[in-house]
């Protein structure tokens, strides 16, 4: 038993949507820092010990690296899905990967979730060890502390060793008289929708009831590609798979099915603004009152300012969330709601589903402060030792700024250092690249002018991030 060796595998194709507009469609909630110092892609990744497997997509596969590393966490590899397809191919990637282990079992864990008490959950993986070497399929129940309509739950069956049960059905998310009933029985348990399971297990339970996505994953792995330090699935066989949730495509239906309930191990799914208050630490008002807030006679309330300031005054139960182009005010039994808000913005092709003001490139970032006809201005970090790709624009001139640290600027057939409060004109259609060649951040002020200043105009000469 002690031979079988734990691989993580972390699933972060989620989008976030009920925590917008804090979480965008280009940076969701698995890549912020709700809790503490460490964002919850990074708290997933220190849970266990191991390299994990990271399935992304690749739009984010530069802040999955770069996160990861910041944590020193070598990944086993980061698989980019040219598609999203629900969690069921994504871990039959993983146990593609690793079919030839017999002796490897594959943790399977959303990349966005909460949990205060790792330890319990450490403790948790170990009491399933012994179920999912002999072939069960065990996923992690939570023992619920209330009776939420928000989650899916888990009916407890025939009793298994190490605290363990056989599933004896799964339960879509309920109406708040069946959760009550749910609870007060004392055999239902929260869905985490986190497994482990053997790569053999999972594969053998799919092929039986999906051949064709085992199939399909098979060759999408066959066919698939290295790109830098990623690897990119074959598009074609991978987006012809129909999309569907392991619960959905295996567990619901397995006679292997097994749960560990856990004790309080502190998990969220952090799924809503009403989730994140609860979970964050509340003044004598209940309120939650986070960045430049004044709350006044205002009482359980969750109010955020990325911005500029917030005041309130006699309110009770709402969540104000203000980002520099957005402000989200609701009532926090209402939250559910605010996916409708962004699939609305999506409708209209409205940029605030997809992204923010901030913009993350694999060099730093960019964030725009202002833009008018023929003009743009942009507060620019650029990583050290990263540097931007050699290019350039048509039908824009550039001015740049050095705020702080050391600039290394190709301009033509020149190339010279900026340091700070120095500056320099970058011509349209000249040939032109900005480095970081020193050790801290380099910040800048770019003033763009002329007669289109789009993100599209650009002509990319070299690139060392393969864009």
């Amino acid at each position: 038993m002690n031979t079988c060796s734990i691989v993580p595998v972390i699933l972060s194709g989620g989008s976030g949507t009920r925590l917008w507009p804090l979480s965008r469609e280009v940076f969701p909630k698995q890549f912020l820092n709700l809790f503490s110092e460490h964002s919850l892609l990074q708290e997933t990744a220190l849970r266990v010990d191991g390299s994990p497997i990271i399935v992304c997509n690749h739009e984010h596969r530069f802040i999955v690296a770069e996160q990861l590393s910041q944590v020193k966490r070598e990944p086993r590899a980061v698989v980019i899905e040219p598609a999203g397809r629900n969690t069921a191919p994504a871990a039959a990637v993983a146990a593609l990967m690793l079919e030839a282990n017999s002796e490897a079992l594959l943790l399977v864990m959303p990349s966005d979730h909460l949990i205060r008490h790792p330890e319990r959950f450490r403790a948790a993986i170990e009491a399933a060890v012994p179920l999912a070497a002999q072939g069960y399929l065990v996923t992690f129940g939570i023992r619920p502390t209330e009776p939420a309509t928000g989650f899916g739950y888990i009916r407890q069956g025939a009793p298994l060793e190490n605290g363990g049960f056989k599933v004896d059905r799964f339960a879509e998310k309920p109406d708040a008289a069946t959760a009550a009933a749910y609870v007060q029985s004392g055999e239902y348990h929260w869905n985490s929708g986190i497994f482990l399971f053997s790569p053999a297990a999972y594969l053998s339970e799919l092929a039986q009831r999906d051949p064709a996505m085992v199939e399909g994953c098979r060759k999408a792995l066959g066919d698939g590609q290295n790109d830098l330090f990623f690897f990119r699935l074959a598009e074609g066989a991978f987006s012809a798979i129909k999309g569907q949730s392991i619960d959905y495509a295996v567990m619901e239906h397995t006679t292997r099915a097994a749960v560990i309930p856990v004790d309080d191990m502190g998990w969220s799914d952090v799924g809503a603004w009403s989730a994140m208050w609860k979970e964050s630490a509340q003044d004598g008002n209940g309120n939650v009152l986070q960045g430049d807030v004044m709350a006044l006679k205002s009482t359980n309330c969750l109010i955020r300012s990325d911005s500029q300031l917030v005041a309130t005054i006699g309110v009770d139960d709402l969540v104000v969330v203000a980002t520099p182009d957005a402000v989200l005010v609701a009532r926090k039994d209402c939250d559910q709601a605010v996916k409708q808000v962004v699939d609305d913005l999506r409708r209209r092709e409205r940029s605030e589903a997809v992204q923010g003001t901030r913009i993350l490139r694999p060099w730093g970032w960019f964030q725009t402060t202002d833009s008018g006809e023929r003009f743009r201005v942009k507060h620019i970090q650029v990583n050290p030792g990263a540097k931007l790709s050699l290019q350039k624009h048509w039908h824009r001139s550039e001015h740049w700024v050095v705020v702080t640290g050391t600039a290394l600027v190709t301009c033509g057939d020149k190339s010279f250092v900026l340091r700070e409060n120095e500056s320099t004109f970058i011509p349209a259609g000249t040939v032109h690249r900005l480095e970081n060649p020193g050790k801290v951040p380099l910040r800048m002020i770019e003033v763009q002018s002329g007669e289109y200043v789009g993100e599209d105009d650009i002509v990319r000469i070299e690139d060392e991030y393969g864009r």
